[in-house]
């Protein structure tokens, strides 16, 4: 009798989100095979949360013709505060989710080992291992999306810190007379470079009478702006937008020579929507503007650069803890 053919087995990662879930397939090697999404429709409430991301699983292995005995387990990024450990979510402001079980309600669903991570953690997972070759014994990510998150990994692993909260760089005080955030500080990276304060920045310009290309592609109340209108506004040389973008940039500059002064991390990457839109425009002013705020050499031979995974980030990072859960077991 001959051998037996070794069975493929593949690993799903899921990238959670306040407005999508997807989810994504990869096989032994950590290949991209195929991917599935679905609107989260966070106000039905966690239960149906938590069987929309059950049923993108599912959509994505079927899409790949993969059978769900074939998954060694699966991964997730969550945009909140997580106890890897347990795999509960401690706090999830965009999805209104307090001390919520993830892990262990999603396992009754679909009856696979899971591994729950927060998502900027998870998407410095991805960028570590499918962008950088070889791979540094450090790297610091920073996410620039509906907000800003990031992900530390020291020595090939995530950090977490001692309360599982490591790397909320977002929070990180830049202005002490800056705008105040949600939930009581003032002057935050986020308030200056996520996406949704730049909007309110763009907003509060137009409220005072300046004048933008915006208004004439999406009307006077902006409706439906995206992180592309502003790549489009841009190209048309909108003296408001290049420079709130450029305003942004410079906050982002200033923290990245603050965290080369913490951690001093081989590499820092740059990722997120806003990133994936606005890099061309951002990046040479971070680059400029972060060795002013390092110690004098302490930024030598650093690489920093722009993430070119995009959405596959969070996936493939997801993929990634799905690995080694299942490595472990």
């Amino acid at each position: 009798m001959g051998a037996k053919t070794k069975k493929k087995v593949y690993f799903v990662g899921v990238d959670l989100g306040a407005t999508k879930i997807l989810a994504g397939v990869y096989d032994s090697r950590l290949n991209f095979i195929g991917k599935a999404k679905l609107s989260t429709k966070a106000n039905r409430g966690y239960r149906e949360v938590v069987r929309r991301i059950a049923r993108c699983i599912s959509d994505a292995i079927d899409e790949c013709e993969v059978s769900l005995k074939q998954v060694k387990a699966v991964g997730i990024g969550a945009p909140a505060a997580v106890d890897p450990d347990t795999g509960k979510v401690i706090f999830a402001p965009n999805l209104n989710w307090k001390n919520k079980p993830l892990r262990d309600d999603l396992q009754v669903l679909i009856k696979r080992p899971i591994q729950v991570d927060n998502d900027c953690n998870v998407c410095a997972l991805g960028v570590y291992e499918q962008e950088l070759t070889p791979k540094p014994k450090s790297m610091l990510g920073i996410f620039l999306g509906t907000g800003i998150g990031g992900g530390i990994i020291l020595n090939g692993k995530l950090h977490h810190g001692f309360n599982q909260t490591a790397g909320e760089i977002g929070h990180m005080l830049i202005n002490f007379d800056g705008p105040e955030t949600t939930w009581g500080s003032r002057g935050t990276f986020e308030m200056y470079a996520g996406r949704q304060s730049i909007y309110r920045a763009i907003r509060e310009a137009i409220a005072k009478g300046e004048k933008t290309v915006l208004t004439e592609m999406l009307g006077p109340e902006l409706k439906d702006l995206r992180s592309g209108d502003l790549r489009k506004a841009l190209k048309r040389d909108d003296a408001l937008v290049r420079r709130i973008v450029h305003d942004a940039a410079v906050a982002t500059g200033i923290v990245v020579g603050n965290m080369v002064n913490l951690l001093n991390p081989q590499v820092i990457a740059l990722g997120g929507g806003v990133m994936e839109a606005l890099s061309k425009e951002m990046m040479p002013v971070i680059q400029e503007t972060a060795p002013r705020h390092a110690l004098p050499g302490t930024i030598k031979g650093i690489r920093i650069f722009a993430s070119k995974l995009a959405d596959y980030a969070g996936i493939a990072g997801a993929a990634v803890l799905a690995k080694r859960l299942s490595q472990r077991q």
